[in-house]
């Protein structure tokens, strides 16, 4: 698959400067502009499809008048978020700590 060049964007000195002085050691603006750039398609991707789930959810409770209560998706959320921390607990704290 042959590659793309995206569009120059023209920007504020300042701007550039800020960019270049956030860039890790060995990081390119070019390799930094398309990691920004990925990560902005995915997000809009992941946004787009959620945006679906809930007008489908919407639809049908208009339709059904069935939902389920704010404080049960809570509960449901909090646990879900409780389990990912055990998961991960440990993971990510430096050797030798």
């Amino acid at each position: 698959m042959k590659t793309a060049i995206l569009p120059q964007v023209r920007v504020e000195p300042q701007l550039r400067a800020d960019l270049e002085a956030v860039l890790r050691d060995g990081e390119t603006l070019s390799e930094f502009l398309e990691t920004t750039v990925r990560q902005a398609v995915d997000y809009r991707r992941m946004q787009a499809e959620f945006d679906a789930r809930a007008e489908a959810a919407w639809t049908r409770f208009q339709q059904t008048g069935v939902g389920v209560p704010a404080g049960e998706v809570i509960a449901e959320l909090r646990g879900r978020l409780e389990a990912r921390r055990r998961e991960l607990e440990g993971k990510h704290r430096p050797t030798g700590a």
